[in-house]
């Protein structure tokens, strides 16, 4: 794409538009600026509200995934790669999943994390490539995320995607994108112009957040990774998520400290195991055998044996 039509393109997008509600941002006072931004961001959520049902629809198909060995992708670049790197740094501890599970992957490499290297974004090829390096699959998902909607990098692997016919979703957060066309799946909540002109790790930004917690919190609640509210399948893999751990036991039991950590030391920090021996009164054993039976859901194991 040319310079001129590349220009011509951006200013047809609504995240590249000028905020008429911050025109005079850079004559406030810093206590000015920063109620101007909060007062957009506030507009976030009402936007993610609106995709709601194209949320559900992705977290169905990603539970689906999951059930049958798939693995959930996120492909971006700048922002978006970077916050799909975040949120799937996040699941294995949260959730006690293998890091295999899900997958972030950002234009330029890992490098990219760190330091921007924004000309990696151009190429579809490369988008293809990095799938193809992790030996994607059709029973894998992809979310190619792009504010814009129109990054040749996540362009070139839905498309791949699709090709091998593997579920796709976009998010973008302009209507009617390049990437939302070819998802099998759009989600596009369209937050309105940035406070600062073209930067789409504002509100844009905070809009994608918000949509990727939800896509890996209610997929991993789908599967049984929690009890109520309690991350019951949480790893204790230091001192901090250790007492994490007892608290999740003495708050789902209402036992005391000392019954939580003797348990919990009986099961090796097996959260979810601590849990169903003291309300149901089973051995490590049997415990095991019931949770098995009911797919690791401890809400189901627990309500099988009262």
């Amino acid at each position: 794409m040319t310079n001129d039509a590349l220009i011509t393109a951006l200013s047809h997008l609504v995240s590249e538009g000028r905020n008429p509600e911050t025109m005079d941002i850079d004559l406030l006072s810093s206590l000015e600026i920063v109620q101007r931004i909060n007062q957009q961001d506030q507009l976030v959520p009402l936007a993610v509200e609106k995709v709601l049902p194209e949320i559900a629809l992705a977290v169905d198909k990603i539970t689906e995934a999951f059930k049958q060995g798939g693995r959930l992708i996120y492909m971006g670049a700048g922002t978006s790669g970077r916050l799909g790197v975040l949120d799937a740094s996040e699941c294995p501890p949260t959730f006690g999943v293998s890091d295999k599970m899900v997958i972030g992957l950002i234009a330029g490499g890992p490098e990219a994390i760190l330091k921007a290297k924004e000309g990696a974004e151009d190429s579809p090829e490369l988008g293809i490539e990095d799938l193809k390096s992790i030996d994607f699959t059709d029973k894998d998902v992809v979310v190619g995320i792009a504010a814009s909607g129109r990054t040749p990098y996540v362009i070139g692997a839905l498309g791949y995607a699709n090709d091998i016919g593997a579920t796709t979703v976009a998010l973008s957060c302009n209507p009617g994108s390049p990437i939302a066309d070819i998802a099998k799946i759009a989600i596009s909540p369209v937050v309105g112009p940035e406070a600062l002109t073209g930067s789409t790790r504002l509100k844009s930004g905070t809009a994608q957040k918000l949509v990727l917690n939800m896509l890996t919190t209610a997929s991993m609640i789908r599967l049984g990774k929690s009890y109520q509210n309690l991350m019951v399948d949480v790893k204790a893999t230091n001192k901090k998520l250790v007492a994490r751990a007892a608290r999740i036991v003495m708050q789902a039991t209402d036992c005391d400290t000392l019954e939580a950590t003797q348990t919990l030391e009986q099961t090796d920090y097996d959260v979810k195991l601590a849990i169903l021996m003291i309300l149901t009164g089973l051995d490590v054993t049997t415990a095991k055998l019931q949770l098995r039976q009911q797919q690791g859901f401890l809400r189901r194991a627990v309500e099988s044996n009262k």
